[in-house]
């Protein structure tokens, strides 16, 4: 009965679980699965299945008998209350009058970057939200809309507000080891961002790019969208290893290797600078979480042993503070500061400037060293005991990779399971609520690829990550 409610309940993105489970039963009324009169699972029978509190359940069926779609009666149960006549089928969206160029069809044909909206299990590379200190920034968002609230409401500059590259500029020299000062800094929307900018402004079409195998999809996306010639780097227990060669730009992950977790070594991350000063390539150092590492200390940032000036260096406040910030950061040869705000100038002008000043005065008031301490701890202790769970219930089936610090760990699947298990397994995790990030299509080539999973744990409570991975275990490997 409720196994195609675990499917469209799967599909919501809706905020909340309530409303998730109030979109879940409407749709399932409106499309003709839920018939007037038909009887609802008990609250406690729905939320054993959905993974729910029964407060939650008892919550959405009381909002829909609100609405009128559902009837409760005592001592019998919950019931459907209305008939949707379901919506028309449209005919196949015609084909276009005029048809995408070839680099639009290969951007289109990578599956895009959706970020998912709810962090359930095990959706990648969220933050804890609950933990957040939402009545700090409350006060330093009145606090600045009282004191500037005219000024940045205005256009702002396009290289960021000049506070908050000066904070950046500072956290990093400390946290990072990066050489810079606030007028190398840039502030963006987004990594993503980043990547598409300095694509445009450094690639002409045909240009050679190297980057990680496997590798981050969006920063592929970038390249391919600027017409580059892609050529994959194999890894080992050092990083990404040299090849001979003059590319035009060099992609690394080097302090946390996305997805494997490998972190690259001081001799190889020598190499990297010697190549990129050699060739005069642009080597872009992606540091995306960097502020996560659960070891004694973590490696400095590559650009702080960068001499020759080859070194972009990207960051982001995403997954540190909250997504729907926007914010990042690029600290960028002097040289290319100026061609970069030109560049951005005809992109999307400047980022929004009210967020920029309450990050500002959220790193310098101290707020955001605490909130990084407090965090660090708690995704710690998650990322163990999602290890101890795996260890414990999937040892001969799941292989972690290396997991030094982030907020997702990335595990293999046996050698001895077939190459195909790894969708065949996805799709029937997503019929039992879970979200699995498959490792194989970040990999270059199909032949290479390896088969797993990329399990985010940073926004699951323990309960969420021990009921994860009893699902996980249930699935027939």
């Amino acid at each position: 009965m409720t196994t195609p409610l675990i499917t469209l309940f799967a599909a919501q993105q809706a905020q909340t679980r309530r409303e998730r489970l109030s979109a879940t039963l409407r749709q399932a009324i409106a499309d003709g699965a839920l018939q007037s009169g038909q009887r609802l699972p008990s609250s406690r029978l729905m939320a054993t299945d959905l993974g729910l509190s029964r407060v939650t359940v008892e919550a959405a069926y009381s909002q829909l008998e609100s609405e009128g779609y559902l009837q409760r009666k005592i001592g019998q149960g919950t019931f459907v209350a209305i008939t949707m006549k379901p919506a028309e089928k449209r005919p196949p969206t015609a084909v276009l009058n005029a048809p995408l160029s070839l680099r639009g069809q290969q951007i289109v044909a990578t599956g895009g970057c959706q970020d998912p909206l709810f962090p359930h299990a095990f959706a990648a590379g969220s933050a804890d939200l609950s933990a957040f200190p939402h009545a700090i920034w409350r006060r330093i968002s009145t606090s600045q809309q009282r004191q500037r609230g005219e000024a940045l409401m205005r256009y702002g500059d396009a290289q960021g507000y000049p506070p908050l590259r000066a904070a950046v500029a500072r956290y990093l020299a400390q946290s990072r080891g990066v050489r810079c000062d606030a007028e190398q800094v840039m502030i963006l929307t987004s990594s993503q961002q980043a990547l598409q900018m300095l694509s445009l402004l450094l690639l002409d079409a045909g240009d050679q790019v190297w980057l990680e195998d496997p590798c981050y999809a969006g920063a592929r996306n970038a390249f391919i969208a600027a017409g580059a010639r892609l050529t994959p780097l194999s890894l080992d227990q050092q990083g990404a290893q040299l090849r001979t060669g003059a590319p035009k730009l060099v992609y690394l992950t080097p302090s946390h290797q996305y997805p494997t977790g490998v972190t690259m070594s001081l001799a190889r991350r020598l190499q990297w600078l010697n190549l990129a000063a050699t060739q005069q390539s642009w080597l872009i150092e992606d540091d995306y979480d960097s502020e996560f590492y659960y070891g004694d200390q973590p490696m400095p940032a590559m650009q702080g042993l960068d001499r020759a000036g080859r070194v972009i260096y990207l960051g982001t406040f995403s997954k540190v503070l909250f997504p729907s910030l926007r914010l990042a950061y690029m600290v960028a040869p002097p040289e290319l500061i100026e061609p970069l705000c030109r560049l951005r100038s005809v992109i999307d002008g400047h980022s929004a400037q009210l967020p920029q000043a309450i990050t500002a005065d959220f790193i310098d008031q101290g707020h955001f060293a605490a909130h990084l301490r407090l965090m660090r701890q708690l995704y710690h202790s998650r990322r163990d005991l999602l290890l101890a769970q795996l260890a414990e219930k999937l040892a001969d089936r799941l292989l972690p990779m290396a997991s030094p610090g982030g907020l997702q760990l990335t595990v293999k699947l046996a050698p001895d399971l077939a190459p195909d298990k790894e969708a065949q397994l996805s799709a029937a995790a997503a019929a039992r609520g879970l979200l699995l990030p498959r490792l194989s299509p970040l990999y270059s080539h199909p032949a290479t690829a390896q088969s797993g999973w990329i399990l985010g744990f940073s926004a699951l409570t323990r309960a969420e990550i021990m009921q994860a991975v009893d699902k996980l275990a249930q699935l027939d490997y």
